[in-house]
């Protein structure tokens, strides 16, 4: 039920199902004995699970856990809320799922209420516990980021280089297509040039012949007219 404060402001105040807020830090901070002794059941809730306020409609709210004891039922039912809000919001069954350490730790927390309600030092332990692990998951979250970033930077530094091979790869392969094109060409020359002088041997070849037929045919004539001479004289 909602109760009307007095205030200007229209500030209300109302006990609700537990809001799941963290831990004050001044409250993990403190000894068992100086929070139980020194602060309500009220407070020690209150500073276990902080009260909510918001403005709405020119009215200030307030809306904090309530101190009301848990029955079996109430735990039953817990677990029914449980598994329903899992089923509700799809939350994966295994693995990392922020909806599911959502909901969890504010299952978590109203453990830890019921808990506290009966007995403040083992609801402050309790807390101490959630605070622990929630700085060791947030290590971790920590780290797995890290890990993400570092490996997003290798990644994009493996692409770069990956790029520069590529283009160190075209370049070696245009290379390449100017060497065999100059290869093809230096031995199209070389056939050329190697017809040329087959062609050129060929001709010197044919004209040494012509001029040893000539010369020879010439000294044939000579010894001829020689040898008629010699036998005119006779």
């Amino acid at each position: 039920d909602l109760e009307d404060s007095g205030t200007g402001s229209g500030s209300k105040e109302t006990s609700v199902p537990p809001l799941f807020q963290p831990g004050s830090e001044d409250f993990v901070n403190s000894s068992h004995s100086d929070v139980v002794s020194s602060k309500s059941p009220e407070d020690v809730m209150n500073l276990i699970l902080p009260p909510l306020e918001w403005e709405e409609d020119g009215n200030l709210w307030r809306q904090q856990v309530s101190c009301t004891p848990a029955t079996r039922l109430d735990v039953l039912n817990l677990q029914k809320q449980l598994d329903a809000r899992i089923q509700h919001r799809q939350a994966k069954a295994s693995g990392i799922c922020p909806i599911r350490r959502e909901i969890f730790s504010q299952c978590f927390d109203e453990l830890i209420r019921q808990v506290t309600v009966s007995c403040a030092e083992r609801g402050m332990l309790l807390v101490r516990v959630r605070d622990e692990v929630n700085m060791t998951l947030a290590a971790y979250q920590t780290l797995f980021e890290s890990s993400c970033a570092f490996g997003i930077r290798k990644a994009l530094q493996a692409q770069a280089g990956k790029e520069d091979l590529e283009r160190r790869v075209e370049d070696l392969e245009d290379e390449k297509r100017k060497l065999e094109d100059e290869k093809r060409n230096l031995e199209l020359r070389l056939e050329e040039t190697t017809r040329l002088h087959q062609e050129r041997e060929e001709q010197e070849k044919k004209r040494h012949e012509e001029k040893l037929d000539f010369f020879q045919h010439k000294i044939q004539q000579l010894r001829n007219q020689l040898e008629a001479v010699l036998a005119a004289k006779k």
